[in-house]
Order: structure tokens, then C-alpha cells, then sequence
């Protein structure tokens, strides 16, 4: 799969639209938001990582052998990466309602995983909630089950 995921990454790069998806394109597009979502308040720290790996791979199939690597390219991808539209569109499209609400349920869990959501956390949330048209009322369900699931009050 890592390499699938560096294909796919290395083709958004040189700006390729292909026509046919790969297999893993769901899994590292939710990896490389999950990444953008732990990393926006300064850091990543373990709880975070922690998070991110089981998403990945209870939700999104990544095999525990390549989590590691798949992880650190996410990162940097998520890092070099100042557009999100090439990532949320591939989970709008491969996802259904239900999936891309996980999906934010995932990214809230990461973002509360330090016990404080930060401006550009919560900015990049109702970013991502509108390119996935998710509607405000899901998004609040969403962030108050990832509450819940983190043991904090909302």
C-alpha cells in the first residue's frame, strides 16, 4: 500500500488527475487530513499519533506492517500541502454521508486529543466540514461523540 500511497501523493504533485483510483487513494486522503488535523496546533504528540494510527487502521483498511510509513508521509504531505481540496474530494466522492461523518468524527477526536481545540483547529474543521458537505448539525453530533469517546464534557 506505501507505495501506492506514494504514487498517489507523487501524482497530485505533478498535478495528475487520474482517471482510475487507486485501490488505497480513500485511505490516504483520510491519512493525510487526520495528519493536518493533529499537526495545526503546533505539534504532534503521541496521543494524537495514537489516534491517527487506529483510525487508519480499524476505519481505513492500512495494514499494521506500513502504518508507520504511511503516517510519516502523511505528515509531510500534510505539512507541504496548502490546499485540502485534492484530499477532501477523493473522501466526498468514495464516502457516503455516513463515511464522511466518521471522517469528521475522526478528525475531531484528533483534534481534541490534547484536551484543547486551537483557532486553526477549529477553523480547519468547518473548512473540511463544507468540502465534504457535512452540515453544521452533523459536524456538532460528530464533535460531541468524539467528546464523549475522548472522556471530556462538551
Amino acid at each position: 500500500m506505501f507505495a501506492r500511497f506514494k504514487r498517489f501523493i507523487d501524482g497530485l504533485e505533478n498535478g495528475d488527475t487520474p482517471n482510475a483510483r487507486p485501490k488505497d487513494e480513500l485511505a490516504t486522503a483520510v491519512a493525510v487530513l487526520l495528519a493536518k488535523a493533529a499537526a495545526l496546533d503546533g505539534g504532534v504528540d503521541d496521543d494524537e499519533r495514537r489516534i491517527v494510527a487506529d483510525r487508519l487502521s480499524v476505519r481505513y483498511g492500512v495494514e499494521a506492517d506500513e502504518l508507520s510509513a504511511v503516517m510519516a508521509e502523511a505528515e509531510q504531505t500534510a505539512e507541504d500541502s496548502v490546499d485540502l481540496y485534492h484530499f477532501t474530494r477523493v473522501a466526498k466522492d468514495l464516502l457516503d454521508e455516513t463515511g464522511r461523518v466518521e471522517l469528521l468524527e475522526a478528525m475531531w477526536e484528533v483534534v481534541y486529543a490534547d484536551g484543547t481545540l486551537h483557532e486553526y483547529e477549529a477553523q480547519l474543521m468547518r473548512r473540511v466540514s463544507g468540502l465534504l458537505f457535512v452540515g453544521d448539525r452533523e459536524s456538532g453530533a460528530a464533535r460531541k461523540r468524539a467528546l464523549d469517546k475522548l472522556g471530556m464534557d462538551s
